[in-house]
């Protein structure tokens, strides 16, 4: 008759010994009589869904720039890109028009809609880059634009009645677009992406790629990517950035082989087998813009676009403005100096 108490007693001193070696957690049994998903779902993953509905409602900034000489068609290229008219008319110069005797800086905004989502685009051009005989120091009113927005944002972000969402004109992607000659880059080229590679996210881009055999294009695709290591210019997406080896084996292939994309862009739509295709025209055939075997359009379009958009607006700000920002707030000894227009801002703030 006393085996019982002894027995509940030893398991009651067993039942205390046994949790000591649990680190592991446990999986809990099934409790009876209650939807076991729902206890074990705490619905986290909402929170895309949640940023998704913002980011629909406010729509997102996206600021691209292109710079290259006149004639290799970068108008024609950002239009193929966003499949609308988004650059300036790629006719050329009017006979009235002169070309700019010094670099212009033109922004056209417009805001794109796709699947409920909107962008503000602007598409920065440079008219006047590279066209003169002396092209000496013709990148200085770019960089000086790029630091001019970088420092536009900086004043609203100190202001102490800042504003909620602060308009981003910084110049988040630069496409530079290399002449095809097939023999190597210019000392332009070398002096832009040189002085310009530290303050903006640069996309090497061969022009024209049509230009150019197969092999040829190969080649001096290897030339570029070797040039510009010899030159220790880093590219977008820059080595020392990627996060984890995930975004690093993404990013070498980049690296290693598309980089520079050899494009061919064209706004013109061609039948080809019963399908539109936007293309150009030759006496051989059609080059199909999006069809991988002709060019590398398509590859430039999902990286940027498809691939690398967020990633460039997070380098652009992390990375980018945040060394502008600190460089410029130590020598100021923390913060841009007032100017009266602050002084009055900030008094009516008060």
């Amino acid at each position: 008759p006393h085996a019982g108490p002894v027995e509940s007693k030893t398991e009651a001193a067993m039942s205390e010994l046994v949790p000591e070696p649990r680190q592991k957690p446990v999986v809990p049994m099934k409790p009876m009589g209650i939807n076991a998903s729902l206890l074990g779902y705490i619905g986290i993953d909402t929170i895309i869904e949640q940023m998704r509905k913002k980011t629909m409602k406010t729509g997102f900034d996206f600021n691209i720039m292109v710079v290259g000489q006149s004639g290799l068609g970068k108008s024609t290229l950002v239009n193929t890109l966003f499949k609308s008219q988004v650059s300036r008319k790629s006719s050329g110069w009017n006979r009235e028009e002169k070309i700019p005797k010094t670099v212009e800086i033109k922004a056209i905004g417009h805001v794109i809609e796709e699947g409920g989502v909107k962008m503000k685009l602007t598409v920065i051009d440079t008219p006047g880059f590279g066209d003169q005989i002396n092209n000496e120091n013709c990148w200085e009113p770019i960089e000086k634009y790029i630091n001019e927005q970088y420092e536009k944002f900086l004043k609203e972000e100190v202001n102490i009645a800042r504003k909620k969402r602060i308009p981003d004109t910084r110049v988040h992607c630069c496409l530079y677009f290399i002449s095809p000659t097939g023999h190597s880059l210019r000392p332009l080229d070398l002096e832009f992406m040189k002085h310009l590679s530290k303050v903006v996210n640069i996309i090497p881009v061969i022009a024209k790629a049509d230009t150019m055999t197969l092999e040829e294009k190969t080649e001096f695709k290897q030339r570029v990517r070797k040039e510009l290591e010899l030159n220790g210019i880093e590219f977008y997406p820059q080595k020392e950035f990627d996060e984890d080896l995930e975004d690093k084996t993404e990013n070498d292939k980049i690296r290693q082989e598309s980089m520079p994309f050899a494009v061919v862009g064209s706004d013109k739509e061609y039948q080809v087998n019963g399908k539109r295709v936007l293309g150009r025209k030759t006496p051989w055939g059609i080059i199909e813009v999006e069809n991988l075997t002709h060019c590398e359009f398509a590859l430039l379009r999902d990286f940027v676009i498809r691939t690398h958009l967020q990633d460039l607006k997070e380098v652009t700000h992390n990375i980018h403005y945040e060394t502008y920002r600190a460089k410029r707030l130590n020598d100021n000894g923390g913060l841009p100096p007032m100017t009266v227009e602050t002084e009055e801002n900030h008094e009516s703030n008060l």
